[in-house]
């Protein structure tokens, strides 16, 4: 009997913090989620909760939980969670705590062994802190999955695009694609550099674009997942694999 090809999964980076990698990640489940496949989301360390019901919670862990297509708890989606929303080794240091490179990839090894498939995202950019001697580039490099690679478009973003791109290759990594993500609503000339990320990306790295996603006030998993270029995302999470027709 004829066996599907595994799914792969990814490693979500961001061009800096504050650039939706979240709402990418989460829009990702979705899609994983409308073909059928058992996808889980993993934010290992989490900076930033704030006390809903007596609960100490973090708004992107939940996102991730929310977006999983297997019952997770909070603790598996975010292992490492803390209370300042500032840099995750500070953070920790603020509890008394040290972010253990042994801790998170026992946790981050549990969760993907539950799913076919698993998004893994970042903290911040693209290389952050988590303790004296490790980083989330590190962290990226142990894990070595594809990395699909989240531009905030803003003023800026051509620069920052291409120098995470740049450090991502550096550390042995493929770079999977790229998703535009515009979070100035006013940036000027938008069309063009959006353009000028699509030749770049794809001449200095052979990195497509597998989405642009327009600025939304109210943003879901399922209206940025319709911006999603469903043949270019296939072909790095499934490849070999066929595609069903989205709402199929």
């Amino acid at each position: 009997m004829s066996q599907n090809p595994p799914l792969q999964s990814c490693f979500v980076a961001g061009t800096d913090t504050g650039v939706g990698k979240t709402h990418i990640s989460a829009a990702l489940l979705h899609w994983c989620a409308l073909q059928g496949w058992a996808s889980a989301g993993l934010k290992p360390v989490a900076a930033g909760t704030t006390l809903v019901n007596g609960k100490a919670v973090n708004d992107d862990v939940q996102a991730l939980q929310a977006a999983s297509s297997i019952d997770l708890s909070d603790a598996e989606v975010g292992p490492f969670q803390f209370e300042a929303a500032c840099a995750p080794h500070i953070a920790a240091q603020l509890e008394g705590k040290t972010i253990e490179r042994e801790h998170v990839m026992a946790a981050t090894h549990a969760l993907m062994a539950r799913a076919e498939i698993t998004v893994v995202e970042g903290v911040g950019g693209f290389c952050v802190p988590l303790n004296d001697t490790w980083d989330t580039a590190d962290f990226a490099q142990e894990l070595g999955l594809p990395v699909v690679l989240v531009v905030g478009m803003r003023l800026g973003c051509l620069s920052h695009a291409l120098l995470t791109a740049e450090a991502v290759r550096a550390r042995g990594l493929a770079l999977a694609g790229w998703v535009g993500n515009v979070i100035d609503p006013d940036m000027p000339h938008l069309v063009a550099n959006l353009a000028t990320l699509r030749q770049e990306m794809q001449r200095r790295h052979q990195a497509p674009c597998l989405g642009s996603v327009p600025w939304m006030s109210q943003p879901t998993p399922a209206l940025i997942a319709a911006h999603f270029d469903a043949a270019a995302l296939h072909a790095v999470l499934a490849p070999g694999r066929p595609l069903k027709a989205m709402g199929s």
